[in-house]
């Protein structure tokens, strides 16, 4: 009876719990619903033959426009140094006790303005001794020139011997010797006197003094020792403003100053103080004759007149020159420049709408633009606005620019 009945259990099939039933069914409904929502995903327009997709996001905008066409003289850009036009370090031709110092510091004096005083007594006597040797030599040359014209009498009447005459001709050339050496020594003995004030040889402004009231200084008559170096001064107006050139700089620029007239001057422009004001003018008036061949730059020197004497020597200061004749140039803002290492591209936009990116080669500033001397030409459009947004080979909507410059004349 057992067995029958466990045959017969065995025979029955096992139903599925309704739990796995109802998540059968709810699978078989989401695939439904999935298939409904494609299906909705397009509507059938008019007579349902076209079909439109759902929108997609929008285009990244930028701004475009294209590059500012000035006609403009290309420039050489240097970094200078001031240099003094005079330079003298002020040394005693006299030694001496150092008994005065006329002036403070640092101070603008002018030409011929006292500055030091050497002790003059020393030479005070030695000038005495020289006008008491020339009275000396005055009185013998008076004596022998007496001697000579009564020996020359008597030697005339036969009363005195030829030989007396020649001896005492030979001492009044004698005394006239002494007497012209005597002078010399009163000019020698004036000179030192005279030096023993030290003044200024032309108008500047003067450093610290080296040596105190009451030092013992050396001169340079003397020779015994190594001069004193009192104080240097250096004049101000004008200054100069030395700079070098590459070779291919300067070629650059002779070719464009053999097609000028003989004797026109190259004017200069100079920013001074760190600034990119560039409103001080100067003249080029000197380039050296030759090459160095250690660094292949030649050195080339600007007079500026500094009548204020705000520039001063020593400061560095840039400067610009003309090296060409005016010339259409490109001009865009200096941010739609990207510097990659040693290149510089700008972004445009093709007629496709695609960007692109383009290698160039820029030059200095102008009126607050970058100026581009190759690699992009003056119909091309120039991304000016949502870089940030803007990738080579991206699709993106346009928007209409314009570049400003920022006056209408150069100042950068």
């Amino acid at each position: 009876m057992d067995s029958l009945q466990g045959k017969q259990a065995g025979s029955i099939p096992q139903q599925r719990p309704p739990s796995h039933r109802r998540l059968a069914w709810f699978a078989v409904g989401t695939g439904v619903v999935v298939a409904a929502l494609g299906t909705a995903m397009f509507s059938v327009l008019g007579d349902g033959t076209q079909a439109v997709a759902a929108p997609s996001a929008p285009l990244p905008e930028v701004t475009a426009s294209r590059p500012l066409v000035r006609n403009l003289e290309g420039r050489l850009g240097f970094l200078g140094q001031f240099s003094a036009v005079n330079k003298v370090d002020l040394r005693a031709q006299v030694g001496g006790t150092l008994t005065a110092i006329h002036f403070a510091d640092g101070e603008w004096v002018k030409k011929g303005a006292l500055l030091f005083s050497i002790d003059p007594v020393p030479y005070e006597i030695k000038l005495a001794q020289a006008r008491a040797q020339q009275q000396r030599a005055t009185a013998r040359l008076a004596y022998a020139k007496s001697e000579f014209s009564r020996a020359n009498q008597l030697a005339s009447s036969q009363a005195g011997s030829v030989q007396n005459m020649e001896q005492r001709k030979s001492d009044w050339q004698e005394a006239d010797a002494a007497l012209a050496d005597a002078n010399a020594q009163i000019r020698d003995a004036q000179f030192d006197l005279d030096h023993c004030q030290i003044s200024a040889p032309f108008s500047g402004r003067i450093g610290n003094h080296n040596v105190s009231i009451g030092n013992l200084i050396a001169g340079s008559r003397a020779a015994a020792s190594p001069t004193t170096l009192l104080a240097t001064l250096v004049s101000q107006d004008p200054i100069y403003l030395d700079f070098d050139m590459s070779e291919s700089d300067y070629q650059s620029y002779q070719r464009f100053a053999s097609k000028r007239q003989a004797g026109t001057t190259t004017p200069v422009e100079i920013a001074a103080g760190g600034t990119q004001d560039f409103s001080t003018a100067g003249t080029l008036d000197f380039i050296d004759n030759s090459l160095n061949r250690a660094s292949g730059t030649i050195h080339a020197r600007a007079t500026v007149s500094n009548p204020q004497n705000a520039l001063t020597p020593g400061a560095f200061a840039r400067v610009r020159v003309i090296a060409s004749a005016a010339s259409p140039t490109l001009l865009v803002p200096d941010a739609a420049v990207l510097a990659d290492q040693s290149r510089f591209n700008v972004l445009i936009v093709t007629q496709e709408g695609v960007v692109a990116a383009r290698q160039v080669e820029v030059g200095d500033m102008r009126s607050g633009l970058r100026t581009i001397t190759a690699g992009l030409g003056a119909d091309d459009q120039v991304i000016i606005g949502g870089l940030p947004f803007a990738a080579p080979g991206a699709k993106v909507s346009v928007k209409e620019g314009e570049i400003k410059p920022e006056n209408d004349q150069v100042k950068d």
